[in-house]
């Protein structure tokens, strides 16, 4: 029994057999006969693909159908590149990575993508986690974005091909690659792709390699939103030190001699381009988007005469490779060949447990031996010279922190750093002070005041095979770019079945308390935006000495485990170095020597081993409960302390353990009581270990901070914790009585 035929194909066949097709474009001999015949199949193929996955989703065996019809242009882009030239792609990608995949024999890109449509676990690249164009093979990283978050990385990875030669190391990608990214017009208005460009041409302007080309793929359309008539053009060719290109998607010749010109710009300048491709967008925004509701049928009907699949019909007839009935008998055959495939894909296993689908979430571990020795003693004294008056002395958080950041880019030499001001000023808080001194301009770079394009950059350089290390400056600038951790960092493990990772450590400071300078933008007190993105790992040191082996795990995280590590760093906890008076030196620390082990991931530290009552907390709220403990052990009281340190994933049996005996816990937190981590906390102690613990909680109020001293009206206090804290002695006390 024949397979079912989608109506468009059966329409466009009758067309090719009454031989009604347009005036063929002048191709100028840019194309042989074989190159042509070449990307009409991959046109083809995309065209077929988008129609079948829309067949079997009549039928419930596929689960998306956002096509490439009338995008298929892009497959003369694909040729003029290289296999080994990452692409970024977006979703109506599908003749560009058909074609691609023609530079790598034995590849199955048909049977592939269908999988993909079928969220069939045996999906070489999500395993049936998403419909996503990628594979590790064909360089391209898989993308779900639909507003552009991928440029960002795909200028960061443009950068890193750069920096890679200049650092003389060998990345993923040759020295000689460039990084090509397509997005459509509307995404080209989003703030993301916005910065990116801008960050491109910000280098460029500058003469820093950025061999990157960005592909605007101009259908008219966001969704049901028309983009003004000449609004592409207007705002990407007035780009500084961006060379722009202009491709008509309907003439195949054109695009690929336009695309070659590009790319060879690029490759051969090292400098950034904007191949702006006229293309149409057939069968609405997706499966589900009824067109006729926001276009008139006279726009919908000239767009479809614009279609780049009629004027290739018309090149290969007029170059007599096919008679018209040749021709439909191809395309039949080929649909008949996709309808196969299908059948097959469809009946393919699919993820059936909540451990299968999570089980790329945390990438593959590498081995032990990616990890360089450590300095030899001479090494780090010549290392450390610039602070030799402070070595062997206690310091605070900051410095102990700057000491370890000199020894782990000492010890890994594909560490590189990046963010505002963090070079020859050293920070805002001098965490990086001295270090471009140490490691030159190549390995501690100043950005754009840009948080999207720092992690951007970050995600580029780690897909290079670099450890990055970027800084955002304060806590609530990250919420400006979220989604490049939440949607492009964290998730690219997940969509790739662990293939492609994202090694990173990214430095933030953050949390409240901090005086003298304030306000909610440099006190924000929530990283609730961490918390519930699977994969990440939050870490939080309170002292230097746990400053310096955290970040040394967080490299080691990111070296050996292909993490995604956040270092939350805070502020106000930078420069402390008293604990309970004036000039007492408290909260200063010795520095671990480097052959000091790392705590084990989870494992919280414990002050005192008090059994009445044992408070819970990280960060500024551990110091003040040090503060508390004190006059709580004055007034007779025994009590531990336990810093978390860990806070994402929370460790809760690690956390337990900690407590020892004590059945009293009070958990503080400095954050807000409404999405803090001590709603999590409470909630594990009181479901996994039902009527074994008696918990309170003090937390920051439901508030922004405000300025001066009316932050600490809304925060936690040493002396809160102390009354709370003796109530609670005072309530187990009586209990012992009774």
């Amino acid at each position: 029994m024949a397979a079912a035929m989608h109506p468009w194909l059966v329409e466009f066949i009758q067309r090719i057999e009454r031989e009604d097709l347009p005036r063929a474009h002048a191709a100028g001999g840019i194309l042989s006969d074989a190159e042509l015949v070449e990307l009409f199949d991959s046109q083809l193929a995309s065209r077929l693909l988008d129609l079948q996955s829309r067949l079997m989703q009549a039928a419930g065996q596929s689960f998306y159908t956002i096509g490439s019809s009338g995008h298929e242009a892009n497959a003369a882009v694909a040729k003029a590149l290289r296999v080994t030239d990452p692409a970024f792609l977006h979703y109506r990608s599908g003749a560009f990575f058909l074609q691609r995949a023609k530079q790598k024999p034995g590849s199955t890109p048909l049977y592939d993508m269908l999988l993909s449509f079928a969220a069939s676990s045996e999906d070489p690249i999500s395993g049936g986690r998403h419909k996503v164009f990628g594979s590790l093979d064909l360089h391209v990283p898989p993308q779900t974005s639909t507003i552009a978050s991928h440029v960002p990385k795909a200028m960061g990875t443009a950068f890193a091909i750069g920096l890679s030669k200049r650092l003389q190391q060998q990345g993923t990608w040759p020295h000689d690659a460039i990084a090509v990214c397509s997005f459509g017009d509307a995404s080209a208005n989003h703030s993301t792709a916005l910065g990116a460009i801008n960050s491109a041409s910000w280098a460029a302007y500058q003469q820093i390699p950025m061999p990157l080309l960005l592909v605007c793929e101009d259908n008219g359309l966001g969704i049901s939103t028309h983009t003004p008539q000449g609004w592409i053009q207007q705002q990407l060719s007035q780009r500084p030190a961006v060379k722009y290109f202009f491709a008509d998607g309907s003439n195949v010749a054109e695009t690929y001699l336009v695309a070659q010109q590009a790319a060879d710009y690029v490759r051969q300048k090292r400098k950034p381009a904007i191949l702006h491709l006229r293309t149409i967008r057939l069968f609405g925004h997706a499966g589900a988007d009824a067109e006729v509701a926001y276009r008139n049928k006279q726009e919908i009907v000239r767009d479809a005469e614009r279609d780049v699949l009629l004027f290739t019909c018309a090149a290969l007839i007029q170059r007599d490779l096919f008679s018209y009935e040749q021709l439909a008998e191809h395309i039949r055959k080929q649909a008949q060949r996709i309808a196969r495939l299908a059948g097959q894909a469809q009946q393919r296993p699919k993820l059936t447990a909540a451990t299968q689908v999570m089980q790329s979430i945390v990438p593959p571990t590498r081995d032990e031996s990616v990890m360089p020795p450590a300095l030899t003693e001479n090494q780090r004294e010549q290392l450390f010279k610039f602070d030799k008056h402070n070595i062997g002395k206690r310091q605070h958080l900051a410095k102990l922190l700057n000491w370890s950041l000199h020894d782990l880019m000492a010890q890994y030499g594909n560490i590189v750093m990046c963010g505002e001001d963090i070079a020859k000023k050293g920070g805002v808080y001098h965490v990086t002070q001295h270090l471009m001194e140490a490691f030159g301009p190549n390995r501690v770079l100043n950005t754009v005041l840009d948080e999207q394009s720092i992690l951007g950059l970050a995600i580029g350089m780690a897909q290079q095979g670099m450890i990055a290390m970027p800084e955002i400056q304060f806590l609530a600038y990250v919420h400006n770019a979220e989604d490049q951790i939440r949607g492009e960092a964290a998730t690219l493990s997940f969509f790739s079945d662990g293939q492609f990772t994202n090694p990173m450590v990214i430095r933030i400071a953050g949390l409240a308390y901090q005086k003298g300078f304030g306000g909610h933008f440099h006190n924000d007190n929530s990283f609730a935006v961490f918390r519930d993105i699977p994969g990440v790992i939050v870490l939080c040191p309170s002292n230097g000495y746990d400053g310096a082996l955290l970040m040394r795990q967080a490299v080691r995280l990111a070296a050996v485990e292909q993490r995604v590590v956040i270092m939350l760093e805070p502020i106000a906890l930078y420069m402390a170095r008293d604990l309970h008076e004036e000039g007492d030196g408290g909260w200063l620390c010795d520095y671990p020597t480097p052959d000091l082990p790392v705590p084990a991931l989870g494992e919280p530290a414990v002050y005192g081993d008090g059994d009445e009552l044992a408070i819970v907390s990280y960060g500024n709220g551990y110091y003040l409960s040090r503060q508390a403990e004190a006059k709580l052990r004055a007034a007779g009281h025994k009590v531990r302390v336990i810093d978390i340190r860990c806070l994402v994933p929370l460790h809760v049996d690690a956390i337990v353990q900690a407590l020892g005996n004590c059945k009293q816990v009070l958990i503080v937190d400095e954050c807000r009581r409404r999405g803090s981590l001590s709603e999590e906390l409470m909630t594990c102690l009181y479901e996994d270990y039902p009527e074994r613990f008696r918990v309170r909680r003090i937390t920051a109020e439901d508030s922004f901070i405000p300025l001066g001293k009316a932050a600490y009206t809304v925060l936690p206090s040493a002396a809160g914790i102390v009354e709370v804290a003796s109530e609670m002695l005072a309530k187990r006390k009586q209990g012992a009585k009774a």
